[in-house]
């Protein structure tokens, strides 16, 4: 963070100082929520957790180094002591991101957020020193500390914003005010909590609304290929930038292929040139992903060529989403399992169908979670699909959900061994272990509570019998 006086913070977020003999010292290292991540110069801010209570260790990070502690209570150590945590934290991201120089980009959607955002920041790296959300830390809490990282020698700020409501992503713009607003779709992830695509629309289109005007440089980078994101053009004063595989698309993608590996090719065109890419990412969906981070890159003065030279060269920064490991007998993990909703799960299946032409393939799955009444149909569906795309053998872990996916696939025409419902983690694990053969391709994917990415690590072990070589 750029270094702020005890006495200038409390000022910002409106509260009062305890135990703080000198008010002009100043914070110097990150603002952290986690008391194992405070150190020398750091302010640690406390929250009360359903477990934790962050109070309690405030005596421990000022002994650790740090300079005080953002706190709702008088701690017996130094602190800035305010009636809402989350709000102070929120209102000491504003006041920093005011004094930086640095071009903020949001961006939103309902699958592929922290995907895309990993290929902006390793894009926009390329230009300038650049800041963005480490894994999908896109709430209210992760959002201010990623912006509480930014330093005077920042230019580019990258944040993922999420929602779980109408409003959600209105109150983060607050917060950080963006100049370039990205949304990558409006799918069905959470559609539970949402009631309906149309008001996961009108909470995602929040972004485009909080851009300054074309004429103060705000710019809205939409999906064309998708109607409901397209649409959001209207409800913006900004400059308005498509992006997709359509003919009327800025930024597009031709000839889009696979390689042997199915790891995606295409021709690309910006409005300055084209040129073409091979990525080191796997799966097809990561085609749209690559536009959208184009776009970007392009209204930010980026070439076609730098463009497609950081795409061709960008790999994955995030754990367990499409981390293709090969273990020294053959056998090929992708561990995808950070979590699921039907537009990632059917996408995961088509990169495991293209990963493994001419091998046996296993799709290892579980619940999605928060789709409301659509969750029978959608895990039916996710069933068939992997029948119509010759997964070797579908893997459903868990309970009623896991039923439903194997459900869709039996009525599809998958019969006999060609798919098994397990009843958690440890039995497909073990169904695994006895089964698997050298050059077998494994997809293991589900929601993030269902915590499948043990079956990844399960197997990696099992095959380490020398060192794991990670692609």
């Amino acid at each position: 963070m750029i270094a702020l006086s005890l006495a200038e913070i409390a000022a910002v977020v409106g509260g009062q100082t305890y135990d703080i003999p000198d008010p002009s010292v100043q914070v110097t290292g990150p603002v952290v929520r986690d008391s194992r991540e405070a150190g020398p110069g750091s302010l640690f801010v406390a929250f009360v957790g359903e477990r934790v209570d962050g109070h309690d260790f405030a005596r421990a990070v000022v002994e650790g180094g740090a300079v005080a502690v953002l706190a709702s209570r008088p701690v017996g150590v130094p602190a800035i002591v305010v009636d809402d945590v989350q709000a102070a934290l929120g209102a000491l991201a504003r006041h920093v991101v005011r004094r930086l120089g640095a071009t903020l980009v949001a961006l939103t959607g309902s699958a592929g957020k922290t995907s895309t955002k990993d290929l902006i920041a390793q894009v926009l790296g390329r230009k300038a020193p650049t800041v963005f959300t480490p894994g999908s830390l896109n709430n209210e809490i992760g959002l201010p500390l990623t912006a509480l990282t930014a330093t005077e020698e920042t230019k580019f700020l990258v944040l993922e914003m999420g929602a779980r409501g109408i409003g959600h992503i209105r109150y983060l713009t607050g917060l950080t005010p963006p100049k370039v607003g990205l949304v990558l779709n409006v799918g069905t992830a959470h559609i539970g909590e949402f009631g309906g695509r149309e008001q996961i629309a009108q909470a995602k289109g929040e972004l485009v609304e909080a851009l300054p005007a074309a004429e103060e440089g705000g710019t809205a980078i939409l999906n064309a290929d998708d109607p409901l994101v397209r649409a959001m053009a209207s409800r913006t004063k900004a400059k308005v930038v498509l992006f997709g595989e359509s003919d009327e698309a800025d930024v597009r993608a031709e000839n889009v292929r696979l390689t042997d590996t199915g790891q995606p090719a295409f021709r690309l065109h910006t409005p300055s040139g084209a040129t073409d890419v091979t990525m080191r990412l796997y799966g097809e969906h990561h085609v749209s992903n690559a536009l959208a981070a184009a776009a970007v890159a392009h209204e930010l003065g980026m070439s076609a060529e730098e463009i497609a030279t950081a795409l061709s060269e960008a790999g994955s920064l995030s754990r367990w989403r499409m981390e293709v490991t090969e273990r020294p007998d053959g056998v090929t993990i992708v561990n995808d399992a950070y979590n699921a909703n039907p537009e990632s799960m059917r996408a995961a299946l088509r990169a495991l169908a293209a990963m493994g032409r001419g091998r046996r393939t296993w799709a290892v799955l579980g619940k999605m979670a928060e789709l409301g009444d659509e969750a029978l149909a959608e895990h039916d569906a996710v069933g068939r699909l992997a029948v119509r795309l010759n997964v070797s053998k579908l893997v459903a872990v868990g309970g009623r959900e896991a039923s439903w996916l194997q459900l869709g696939a039996y009525n599809e025409g998958s019969w006999g061994e060609e798919s098994v419902h397990v009843s958690d983690a440890q039995a497909a694990v073990d169904l695994l272990r006895s089964e698997l053969r050298p050059g077998d391709v494994v997809l293991v994917k589900a929601s993030r509570s269902v915590g499948l990415e043990s079956v990844a690590q399960a197997l990696l072990e099992t095959g380490a019998e020398g060192e794991v070589a990670a692609r």
